[in-house]
């Protein structure tokens, strides 16, 4: 039987953005107090003119709240160190918090949309003053949570999640504006539900982003774009690596990328300096830091006194030929676990 050794990546994640991870979490802060202090203005102010708008547009704001919330929640358990229990430690956190925030935001269009065309059928008379000042004050409020997570990190699943929903936020203020000035200068109601559905289809967008993106991650889906196939070629180009199969690459998070694969080397005495050239090329060529490589070795079946080729039998493999290697490049110390 061929000998075998196990490799498994130890090494700690190195966060570069460990600073920016906190002003991360300063700047979710921030906008969460101003979605969250906004969006009660909106609601008072929907239920004192009768506009289903600035409601749709403050249930918005509260599941955005609710999205930043849960993303600081989740970034106190990323930053757990691994446990007997959780061994890759608690990244995961992020992705299932904004998979709720998806299911959410279609929990709130259901909503919406009964209500629209309930309005449809039976138009209720709107204060268009106090409509048209909150969803102003809706759209300011909305611009400077914008300006606070756009700086942040884009890398970030929540992040992200939460700039589409106040992008989301912003359009759906300007909508409750024009809503407002239609309905001031024509009288027409239907206006409001109208574009409470424009407001649903916004919502509905960034929904299905989340939802989508994290279902990957949660299934243990492979990074959208990476092709196993093109890890193997890279892989086999390495001197001494004989073949490369049972390849699988899965995310922990959309930053975190793994691999595991059994890499097979015509020489047990440079395993390890194959090794290490394997794990050198999937971080720099696919971002995957963390792999876990089995390597493998083929016997030899003819060894040639005056030929340039040896010839190996691999188990499961093709039988493949590949250059001789001299004793003067043999490493001095080197050992198969």
């Amino acid at each position: 039987m061929a000998p075998h050794a196990h490799q498994c990546s130890h090494h700690a994640h190195h966060h570069d953005a460990g600073t920016a991870g906190m002003d991360d979490s300063r700047r979710l802060i921030f906008a969460l107090l101003i979605i969250v202090g906004f969006a009660v203005v909106e609601i008072v102010g929907a239920l004192l003119s009768g506009s289903l708008a600035l409601l749709a547009d403050a249930g918005h704001m509260v599941t955005d709240g609710t999205a930043i919330g849960l993303a600081l929640v989740a970034r106190h358990f990323a930053g757990r160190s691994p446990t007997a229990a959780f061994p890759f430690g608690q990244h995961r956190a992020q992705v299932l918090a904004a998979f709720v925030n998806g299911l959410a935001l279609f929990a709130l269009i259901a909503f919406l949309l009964h209500e629209s065309f309930q309005r449809f059928s039976n138009p209720q008379t709107i204060d268009v003053p106090i409509m048209l000042s909150v969803a102003v004050l809706g759209l300011l409020a909305n611009f400077a949570a914008f300006a606070v997570l756009h700086r942040g990190n884009s890398n970030d699943v929540n992040m992200r999640g939460a700039i589409l929903h106040v992008i989301g936020d912003i359009l759906g203020s300007v909508a409750a504006i024009v809503s407002a000035i239609v309905i001031m200068t024509t009288g027409w109601l239907a206006a409001d539900p109208l574009v409470t559905l424009l407001v649903c289809a916004l919502i509905a967008r960034s929904a299905w982003r989340l939802v989508r993106e994290t279902s990957v991650v949660l299934l243990e889906g492979a990074p959208e774009g990476l092709d196993r196939e093109d890890i193997r070629r890279h892989i086999e180009a390495i001197r001494h690596v004989v073949n490369v199969h049972d390849i699988k690459v899965w995310m922990l998070t959309p930053e975190h990328r793994q691999v595991t694969m059994h890499v097979q080397v015509d020489d047990p005495l440079f395993a390890d300096e194959t090794l290490r050239a394997v794990k050198t090329t999937l971080k720099a060529e696919f971002s995957i830091e963390q792999s876990t490589i089995q390597m493998e070795t083929c016997t030899v079946m003819t060894r040639p006194s005056e030929q340039d080729t040896l010839r190996f039998d691999c188990p499961d493999m093709p039988t493949k030929r590949a250059t001789q290697t001299h004793e003067s490049e043999r490493p001095e110390v080197s050992r198969l676990h």
